[in-house]
């Protein structure tokens, strides 16, 4: 009933996963559950026993000595299937396991027969004063040294069997010391478990309120349906309408560069030509002036004739060679294009990139009823969870569960003590064996000492002294205490020895190793008619796989228990909480938002017509070639400063006189010129042409030449491109927009999916994990059952058989010893010729009665 029990809680874990697949990969955006809340397990199912367990380990590789083979899987196999025994081959692999255990329980009971029958024939024969009964010691010349020999042998055993006798009290009070411990740790496995149950439920609520921050999260995109749908539907035309607006804007600057330059040429044009022309009349005075110098008298001299030619002849150079007079005006074009600039394309333009960004506002304020359909639909589902978590009888499994568990608590409670009671039962009898082992000890040391300390080698056997006597009778007493005890120590050892290492081979050493787990997991094993007997317990399905090992594994890495049991073949989760009909319902709601985008319109008529317009300027018509080849002339066809110059010096060669200076007059003239009006001329076409910072002729006309020749093609490729972007929107916006719409809707629905995946993955890892269940089978057969007791009771037998080993030679040799050191009846008579005797002791020599000596003196 408390399994069953247990097993509807944790099915409740499952409530809220769905086994429909994922529809939709991936979601676009990552939410954040946290981290369920778990608390911390106290009961730390590992044991370290400290330094005894160097006696344990001693005694595992004893029983590997003794039981070297592997764990009988078979024989276990048809034992528990009740099959054992129908082939004798199976008493045969029985007996081969068992062979090192039957032969050394086999020895101990030898022992435990033959040692006391041993005693008893010895005890006899002694009373006949045989069996070295007869109080009467032979002389030998070894004497000394067999005493010592006998003597280290018994000591060396009698050591033996103290460190034996040690181990088995250790052992003893170890197995006391952690029987009393493990109220503790039962306790602390108790105390685990209630946390498990009352950790499960608040697990369980905090992955149903861990829906809200899904719902919250569809919330927020749903209430930014224009910045997330809407910018997506706009970042699909973007790619042909801000390329088209762009342009639009760009030839919109264009036409006003193209106005700037017109003015330029027009205003550059009047300035040259105002230059030009009063330069022109400065030259033609200056030429006046020379040839009516030239035509005075002077010139007619024979010296001053061929001068006054050359420089008549060089009068032509003096005029303008750049005339800008000649030069057609750009007034028609400029007239033209200030007509186009009367409708502010531009703003036109600008009212088109409006237009399109707004179409995330079209979107929100076109969804708003389908968008409040599908608030109203999550709210569903976050009541549906609700609700179905409220009908499971959550708190009713839990009450039975902590009754059950509390009675079990209790029960525990109430028998430890009757526990510890008969295990102080059996810590002082196996008190008593130790005890018994140390009081013959206690006559062999005291034997030992006593016989040592007390010895006369200068003695006869007959004058010994007390102690030494007092030695022999010791050691004597510990002989017939060892033939007392033996059988019994024996008997202890060998019950504890088959039991204790069969138990170590066959439950703890397997169970370390998990083989006994896959004993039990064998096919129709436990029960002939289950393949899987835990699955047919827990899940009332046998042939579930549902295995002894994976469950243990799983606990022990702290699973949840609703992977670790297999519970989804238990409770149909889709039947409860059907999330895939939710996520149909979302959409099917989001597939019918429908944005008409019919109303954006990037350029009107009015906007192409004005680009028609400036196309069709004339400003292709100006002819460029000549503007460009009087700016290129200079200013006149002769360098003015150098004409000066040679017109001085030639004047220079003149006689003295007023013709010389005349002609230097006119010289200075041209220079002023020169300096007064070419010069500006120069340097204002110079920069004009090469400094970009002023609007010059030379600039403008260049510009104008580069352009104009493009902006018919332009201003079509403009038209053509907004065109083409406006007929995207007006008739590929639908599919556009199904389109987006399906990777918003992926996006929602990704939410859910998210939570149902996160969800999966808690209650497999974090939701009741079954770390305690490991805990408390760990506790019982690990730690309580094979560390605290098999390996206490081991360890108590090997040490205790050791002693009882050992008894058989300390026993040889505390017989034989004790001759050496008890007083003597009798003693062997031989002549001493040194002291003129017989070749016997004389009796008033040494004061003892001697039998030998007087019945032969008698006899003689």
């Amino acid at each position: 009933m408390a399994v069953e029990l247990c097993l509807l809680l944790l099915l409740l874990c499952g409530s809220t996963v769905s086994e429909v697949q994922p529809l939709h990969k991936p979601p676009p955006g990552t939410l954040d559950f946290g981290f369920v809340p778990a608390k911390t397990y106290d009961t730390n199912a590992y044991h370290e026993p400290g330094p005894i367990g160097i006696l344990f380990r001693l005694v595992h590789t004893f029983l590997y000595l003794v039981q070297p083979n592997s764990f009988p899987q078979d024989l276990i196999k048809k034992l528990t299937q009740q099959k054992f025994g129908n082939v004798q081959s199976d008493y045969q692999k029985a007996i081969y396991y068992e062979i090192g255990f039957i032969v050394s329980a086999a020895l101990g009971l030898l022992f435990v027969l033959l040692l006391p029958l041993v005693g008893l024939c010895f005890c006899m024969c002694r009373c006949c004063d045989n069996c070295g009964g007869e109080m009467h010691q032979r002389q030998k010349k070894n004497a000394d040294c067999r005493r010592g020999c006998f003597a280290m042998f018994l000591f060396v055993a009698s050591l033996i069997i103290s460190i034996g006798v040690l181990c088995a009290y250790a052992a003893n009070q170890h197995l006391t010391s952690q029987v009393r411990g493990a109220k503790n740790l039962v306790h602390s496995n108790f105390k685990d478990l209630r946390i498990f149950l009352n950790d499960t439920p608040g697990q369980i609520d905090y992955l149903v309120s861990q829906y809200n921050t899904t719902k919250n999260k569809a919330l927020s995109d749903l209430n930014n349906v224009g910045p997330l749908l809407g910018s997506r539907v706009q970042e699909r035309f973007a790619k042909e309408v801000r390329p088209a607006l762009d342009a639009a804007l760009t030839m919109a600057g264009a036409i006003r560069e193209t106005k700037e330059a017109l003015e330029n040429v027009s205003v550059s044009v009047e300035v040259l030509q105002e230059g030009t022309e009063r330069l022109h009349s400065n030259l033609t005075d200056v030429k006046i002036h020379l040839s009516n110098t030239l035509s005075d008298s002077a010139c007619s001299a024979a010296q001053a004739a061929s001068t006054c030619n050359v420089i008549r002849n060089s009068l032509n150079q003096l005029n303008i060679n750049a005339n800008f007079s000649g030069l057609p005006g750009v007034s028609a074009q400029l007239a033209k294009v200030n007509d186009v600039l009367k409708i502010d394309l531009s703003s036109l333009v600008q009212k088109g990139y409006a237009a399109f960004n707004d179409t995330p506002d079209l979107v929100l304020n076109q969804t708003r009823n389908i968008l409040s359909d599908i608030k109203n639909l999550l709210d569903l589902i976050g009541s549906n969870i609700t609700s179905f978590t409220q009908m499971l009888p959550v708190q009713k499994v839990l009450a039975d569960l902590t009754i059950y568990l509390t009675q079990s608590e209790a029960y525990v409670q109430d028998y430890f003590p009757l526990v510890e009671q008969y295990d102080f039962y059996r810590w002082l009898g196996c008190l008593i064996l130790c005890c018994m082992v140390i009081l013959i000890l206690v006559f062999y040391y005291l034997g030992l000492l006593c016989g040592t300390c007390g010895y006369d080698k200068h003695a006869s056997p007959t004058t010994r002294g007390c102690i030494s006597n007092t030695g022999g009778n010791f050691l004597m007493a510990g002989v017939g205490f060892s033939f007392l005890f033996s059988w019994v120590l024996m008997i202890t050892v060998v019950i504890t020895f088959v039991t204790g290492g069969n138990v170590e081979k066959l439950v703890c050493e397997p169970f370390e190793d998990r083989t006994l787990f896959k004993v039990l997991d064998t096919p129709y094993l436990l029960n002939r008619h289950w393949r899987n007997y835990l699955s047919a317990i827990v899940l009332k399905n046998p042939d579930i796989n549902l295995t002894f090992e994976k469950v243990y594994s799983d606990c022990k890495e702290n699973k949840g228990i609703y992977t670790t049991l297999h519970l989804e073949n238990l409770f149909n989760i889709n039947e409860f909480l059907n999330i895939s009909m939710y996520t149909e319902d979302v959409s099917l709601k989001i597939e019918h938002i429908n944005v008409n985008l019919s109303n954006v319109v990037l350029l009107d008529e009015i906007g192409k017509r004005n680009l028609l317009d400036f196309s069709s300027s004339g400003i292709d018509g100006i002819n460029f070639a000549a503007y460009l080849t009087e700016i290129n002339k200079s200013v006149t066809k002769v360098d003015l400063l150098s004409f000066a110059n040679d017109l001085e010096a030639r004047a220079d060669q003149l006689p003295k006189g007023a013709l010389e200076n005349a002609l230097k007059g006119h010289a200075n003239s041209i220079r002023m010129i020169h300096n007064q009006q070419v010069v500006p001329l120069e340097q204002a076409m110079t920069v004009k042409k090469y400094v970009k910072a002023r609007s010059t002729l030379n600039q403008s006309i260049r510009l104008l030449q580069r352009t104009s020749s493009e902006f018919m093609v332009k201003v079509r490729n403009v038209i053509s491109a907004v065109d083409a972007a406006q007929f995207l929107i007006s008739n590929d916006a639908s599919l556009v927009i199904i389109q987006e719409t399906k990777k918003y809707m992926d996006m929602i629905i990704g939410y859910f999916e998210q939570y149902v995946e996160w969800v999966k993955e808690s209650i497999t890892m974090e939701v009741a994990a079954c770390k305690p269940i490991a805990n408390v089978i760990d506790t019982a057969v690990d730690i309580f059952l094979c560390s605290y007791v098999i390996d206490s009771v081991n360890s108590f037998w090997f040490g205790l058989g050791g002693c009882s080993i050992f008894l058989i030679p300390a026993i040889i040799c505390a017989v034989k010893l004790s001759k050496y050191y008890r007083r003597m009846d009798t003693e062997d008579v031989y002549d001493d010729m040194e002291n003129g005797n017989n070749g016997y002791h004389k009796e008033h020599l040494y004061g003892i009665h001697n039998p030998v000596m007087t019945s032969s003196v008698e006899q003689w």
